[in-house]
């Protein structure tokens, strides 16, 4: 099994602020969560990782084949679960749901996901499978995703449960000119209710922000702020009134 990691390098709340959006970041295939945390920090500025408390999961299955990024980044590597080439069949997803839904009761709450590749398809999947009553079932509402090279799930056994509603909560989509990901990253937002896109010219990657991306990434920064600050709030006051 894998194990969970929060930012290894706390950031400095800005000043005034409230608590800050808490995320569970789901690596890529065959990848960890060290990986992700230096591809995120590394490559964001601070006016978005220092709004964000991120924490890093690595998957619960130890790769079983070769990484792609072997030779740019340090084992090990895990994978969140395992499918056929046409990604239609899957093994270990119900171990998958569970060990994520354990990490959540265990390291949470959380505000939402955050995922990169198969942890983004992972992400986009879990609101609505949540919705069903079919994961996540012990741990509060997904309420925001952040979207890097995403798809959706192929297999119609799968699909037709996570997708039966459009995804409702705030989210942000990173699509990449080149990825190889891209048509299916654009079906992904069709399933989407009013979603933020950024688009870049890499390929399959967590990309830069260039200035343009970076306005749109504040943008939903300050929707989610806004709305953690008044779900804080509440839970404030009802623990208020139970006390009375």
């Amino acid at each position: 099994m894998g194990s969970l990691g929060s930012d290894a390098e706390p950031q400095p709340q800005p000043q005034g602020a409230g608590r800050r959006p808490r995320f569970l970041c789901l690596h890529g295939f065959r990848t960890s969560a060290e990986i992700m945390r230096k591809q995120v920090l590394g490559k964001w500025p601070a006016d978005v990782t220092a709004r964000l408390d991120l924490v890093f999961a690595d998957a619960p299955f130890p790769a079983e084949g070769k990484s792609d990024v072997d030779g740019i980044f340090d084992p090990p590597y895990y994978e969140w679960f395992q499918f056929d080439k046409s990604f239609m069949e899957y093994r270990n997803f119900d171990k998958c749901l569970a060990y994520i839904e354990e990490l959540m009761i265990k390291d949470g709450p959380f505000d939402g996901l955050m995922g990169f590749s198969q942890g983004s398809i992972l992400s986009a999947a879990l609101p609505g499978l949540q919705e069903q009553g079919l994961a996540l079932t012990r741990v509060p509402k997904i309420k925001y995703l952040i979207i890097i090279g995403g798809a959706k799930f192929q297999s119609p056994t799968v699909a037709e449960k996570a997708y039966a509603n459009k995804i409702a909560c705030p989210s942000v989509h990173f699509i990449g000119d080149n990825d190889f990901l891209k048509v299916h990253g654009e079906k992904l937002i069709e399933s989407c209710v009013d979603p933020f896109v950024i688009r870049h010219p890499k390929g399959h990657t967590v990309p830069r922000l260039d200035d343009k991306s970076l306005v749109v990434m504040l943008r939903f920064l300050e929707k989610i702020e806004g709305e953690v600050l008044e779900y804080s709030s509440k839970d404030v006051n009802e623990n208020e009134e139970v006390c009375l």
